[in-house]
């Protein structure tokens, strides 16, 4: 079982970056996909974006294409979603989930889509204002 913090959270600007930061520990040396997903107030939560364990894969939800990018650092046990042009509408509690996989993330998209993690964290708040 691994365990996940993410940070780097805040209140922003719309047109503001941000980088949040998925720490994972427990069981590292297990391969684990990670993805990012974020829940809006009033809202079900959404997948936003995924990496496999190797970093060679990547999966992008419509919502972060061409704003949002992750990547992750395994020596640092690190998983990281830029997020750039941030606008009012991107206002949610983000989320780091981790599956116990080694596959690439085109034969885990389905998972992804679903919310299917082994492990979550406990949340970052981003507030974007206008």
């Amino acid at each position: 079982q691994v365990q996940l913090v993410e940070s780097g959270g805040g209140l922003v600007q719309a047109g503001d970056s941000l980088r949040l930061s998925c720490v994972i520990s427990g069981r590292t040396t297990v391969s684990h996909a990670v993805g990012w997903f974020r829940q809006p107030p009033g809202k079900e939560r959404e997948v936003l974006a995924g990496i496999s364990w190797s970093g060679a894969s990547t999966y992008y939800a419509d919502s972060a294409k061409g704003r949002f990018t992750v990547s992750r650092d395994n020596a640092a046990n690190t998983v990281y979603l830029q997020m750039n042009s941030l606008k009012p509408e991107d206002t949610a509690v983000y989320y780091c989930g981790a599956r116990r996989s080694a596959q690439a993330m085109s034969v885990l998209t389905s998972r992804f889509d679903s919310g299917d993690m082994d492990a979550w964290g406990k949340g970052t708040l981003v507030t974007v204002s206008s």
